[in-house]
């Protein structure tokens, strides 16, 4: 068996497609949807994210407008100009990159954006709605990887979905995610970490695997059952001395041998990547559209 690729790019596509259709509708209305991206400090990755969710908000149709400050500004500075697009009816979602400098209470600053306008959703409330099964949003990589499998026609009901790794971002997101009592869900869910044992045991039991740990191929084939599904969310560079660069991005799973295990599978890169900003983009025009009804 070699298993399927799960492209990003071909499912954000279709996404693209019908949030085009939203954007034109929205537009017709006087709404043009906006977000506000929050640059703080020279973070190079930072930098090359920013570019990529200002490239797509153009392709789309959605107006960015950027904030951009050196690592010597304020918390007070940044929390100040938060406060003021939270006020503004014709900003409909906040984004603040990360990592912010040192000297930043990271926490704080994501708490002080709207729950309207958390598009990340990364403040309480929203975290809150998604374990209720209510979401206002849902956080972009975990709400992409779920858009991945229904675009695939997974099937989610009733399988054994084995998360490793516990983050807010990743991990414990999916998990909210997937356990509800709903469509594209209904899972009997599995996360695991650091201190998991038999961990090996256990992701040999997943019909879904998804890994998030920021560990280069960690997954093996022999952690991997015969036909499942494996979603890796890792971004790890590494030596590579046939690149020019002399690095390579590679994921959690070893995907040459995993592949000929696996049922389905999402490289790295081209895989979970793409989907990160094409539900940032989705969850604004979401924004939009609820603030104005």
């Amino acid at each position: 068996m070699t298993a399927k690729l799960i492209l990003g790019k071909e499912v954000s596509e279709s996404i693209y497609a019908d949030l085009r259709v939203r954007i034109a509708a929205l537009k017709n209305r006087g709404i043009e949807p906006t977000i506000a991206l929050i640059a703080v400090g020279d973070d190079p990755a930072s930098k090359v994210y920013l570019r990529t969710k200002n490239r797509k908000c153009e392709e789309l149709g959605i107006r960015a407008v950027n904030y951009t400050y050196p690592s010597s500004a304020s918390e007070e500075e940044v929390l100040g100009r938060i406060m003021k697009l939270n006020d503004d009816r014709s900003v409909h979602g906040i984004l603040v990159q990360l990592p912010l400098p040192p000297g930043f209470e990271e926490r704080y600053v994501l708490d002080s954006i709207s729950p309207d306008k958390d598009i990340d959703c990364f403040h309480p409330v929203n975290v809150g709605h998604m374990f209720i099964g209510d979401p206002h949003f849902l956080p972009a990589t975990a709400g992409g990887i779920q858009q991945m499998l229904i675009h695939c026609g997974i099937e989610t009901s009733g399988k054994h979905v084995v998360i490793v790794g516990r983050s807010n971002i990743v991990g414990k997101p999916m998990a909210a995610i997937l356990m509800q009592n709903r469509d594209y869900a209904n899972s009997t869910v599995t996360v695991l970490h650091s201190r998991s044992e038999c961990l090996r045991e256990m992701t040999r039991s997943a019909d879904i695997l998804i890994c998030a740990v920021g560990k280069p191929n960690f997954i093996t084939a022999d952690m991997v059952k015969e036909g499942a599904v494996v979603i890796d969310v890792g971004t790890n560079r590494v030596p590579d001395p046939s690149s020019p660069k002399g690095t390579k991005l590679v994921g959690d799973v070893d995907f040459d041998a995993v592949k000929e295990k696996a049922s389905y599978i999402t490289p790295v890169p081209g895989g979970v990547g793409p989907m990160t900003v094409c539900m940032l983009m989705a969850n604004t025009v979401k924004a939009a559209e609820g603030q104005w009804r």
